[in-house]
């Protein structure tokens, strides 16, 4: 059960890097850099599902990137997934996660580590006749991704119970994408995942998007996305019985800085 993954996107996707060379220049070296973002989305979806209960989500994160390839960052959100089911604490998801960035010719790739925190999140306290029904939210994952161009394959794999189901470790989730330069301002970005959830079918779902961005300048850009999947209803819902993974639109604004 959880983010997209709106998310959002969450954000880790790789760019293909591109050489340029000059006869008897020697190329600048990257810079390190240091960077800040905030924002609002109308839904917090992840891998397809929303964890804000069909409502707006405040997010915000930092990122470092080194010169060398390494990178190090921070990112959170509200949710409301961990309360509705029952769990008495767990508004906040904050991910911690690093890696190292590079590239083989026209091939750029990323591996890191991923951790999605929620803080004092009490989803293992929930039970049924006694018996838990949840392990903790705490997820552990390592990633891959390739880039060629526009596209972009990515794959996660759960060193963790993924996001509180048990017995779930060896979780997979596999993410295709491409980024589309559509000209003054504008991207456009679609997206089709695959979420495996080990032992437990009824979570395992396929979801999708498209997302048109627009760089409105100084920092702000804003994104309009169609998300979805088909994930169980039975296994991913609210409280009040709503769907979190049938088709919404998602909007949202973003600044970075």
């Amino acid at each position: 059960m959880k983010k997209i993954l709106v998310p959002s996107l969450i954000a880790l996707a790789v760019s293909a890097l591109a050489p340029v060379a000059h006869a008897q220049t020697a190329p600048a070296e990257p810079a390190s850099s240091l960077s800040f973002n905030a924002g609002v989305v109308s839904e917090y979806r992840y891998r397809g599902i929303s964890q804000s209960r069909l409502e707006p989500a405040l997010q915000g994160g930092v990122d470092y990137a080194d010169k060398s390839g390494f990178y190090v960052g921070a990112w959170g959100s509200s949710i409301k997934w961990i309360k509705d089911a029952t769990a008495t604490d767990g508004s906040v998801e904050i991910d911690l996660y690093g890696g190292y960035k590079g590239a083989v010719g026209d091939v750029a790739y990323d591996v890191g580590y991923l951790r999605y925190e929620y803080t004092g999140n009490k989803l293992a306290n929930v039970a049924k006749d006694g018996i838990p029904l949840y392990g903790n939210a705490n997820t552990d994952e390592i990633y891959g991704a390739v880039t060629l161009g526009a596209y972009t394959a990515k794959y996660s794999y759960a060193l963790s119970n993924l996001f509180g189901n048990l017995n779930s470790k060896g979780s997979y989730y596999l993410d295709l994408s491409a980024t589309y330069d559509l000209g003054e301002g504008y991207s456009l970005v679609p997206h089709v995942g695959y979420q495996k959830v080990a032992n437990t079918p009824d979570g395992t779902y396929t979801d999708y998007a498209l997302t048109l961005g627009k760089d409105l300048g100084n920092g702000l850009s804003a994104t309009g996305a169609v998300i979805g999947s088909n994930a169980k209803k039975s296994f991913y819902y609210t409280p009040a019985g709503k769907a979190t993974g049938d088709t919404g639109l998602v909007v949202g604004l973003k600044y970075t800085f």
